[in-house]
């Protein structure tokens, strides 16, 4: 089976549908490659995949380890770079919950870094993570 299918709907829109929930995303080409910017671009849903990729293998993580980590967030900024255009940049920020143990940070900060998402970038694409405890 199909991971998704996806269709142009006009004016640089595409609607894609998650085959096994039927969930449905649109993208939007953004404003300064011609685009109404009113969703997601495609490279937006790139970089925001690598900061939810990393969200859930610390998910995973934390609750092998009996952590709570539901209070976390992170943020994302993408920096595209021209000739060719493309992502050349993505700034992931997360916000952490303080009572975790030094020992429980260094191991979710090593699992965010390794998961599958920041692993099949392209090296070229510098993966800029900060974590914060609050």
């Amino acid at each position: 089976m199909n991971t998704a299918t996806a269709r142009y709907t006009g004016q640089l829109r595409t609607e894609a549908t998650h085959s096994a929930s039927s969930n449905v995303i649109f993208t939007d080409a953004p404003l300064d490659n011609h685009g109404r910017g009113e969703g997601f671009s495609p490279t937006d849903l790139v970089s925001t995949a690598l900061g939810s990729c990393m969200m859930t293998i610390m998910g995973i993580v934390a609750e092998r380890s009996g952590l709570d980590l539901t209070s976390t967030t992170f943020s994302m900024t993408k920096h595209m770079a021209s000739e060719p255009r493309r992502i050349a940049q993505i700034d992931v920020d997360f916000r952490m919950p303080a009572t975790l143990s030094a020992k429980d940070r260094a191991v979710l900060e090593n699992a965010a870094r390794t998961c599958p998402v920041a692993l099949s970038l392209n090296p070229e694409i510098r993966q800029q993570v900060h974590f914060s405890y609050e």
